[in-house]
């Protein structure tokens, strides 16, 4: 499933009109809103366990990974590009302990209903809001030739990989 950043369904159409938390567009953000140029002030930073989609969906313990448990992926992690059972991804393992995950190249849906990229790209929330414009949050993002971690549309859909404590 694909989720935009805050919600805990998918959906048929990603965009600014029919993201949850707005009304219409990204100047006016009524929840998770750090500058009072894009709407409703509340300084949330990081998702509400009801905004989740790893905890709502999955339950317990589980939840969307903090932007420092994204950077500490990113850095203390190897990373390959591989296909496992016809899925072209990253096979992520660990430097301290060799335990891995697979994140496959799922695609993701940017403004619209078209899903783009799967096979070529991954993206993967954050429960983190981007530090430097609330119209944007944390993203694990990738292809074979590059993994990166920056901010993204809110609205866009995107996969989760959850993580327990």
């Amino acid at each position: 499933d694909y989720f935009a950043w805050g919600e805990t369904s998918p959906k048929s159409t990603y965009d600014w009109s029919t993201y949850k938390y707005c009304n219409g567009s990204f100047y006016t953000l009524t929840k998770y809103n750090n500058s009072s140029s894009y709407g409703i002030v509340d300084n949330k930073t990081q998702l509400e366990l009801s905004d989740d989609a790893a905890h709502v969906n999955w339950g317990g313990a589980w939840r969307m990974p903090t932007d420092a448990e994204m950077t500490e992926l990113i850095g203390q992690c190897i990373w390959t590009w591989t296909t496992q059972n016809g899925v072209k991804g990253y096979k992520v393992t660990s430097k301290r302990n060799g335990n891995s995950i697979f994140l496959p190249a799922a695609g993701y849906y940017p403004s619209g209903s078209s899903l783009y990229d799967a096979g070529s790209y991954g993206g993967y929330w954050s429960s983190s809001l981007g530090t430097d414009d609330p119209c944007f949050a944390y993203n694990l993002n990738f292809s074979s030739s590059y993994v990166d971690w920056y901010g993204c549309h809110r609205c866009y859909g995107h996969s989760v990989r959850p993580v327990c404590q």
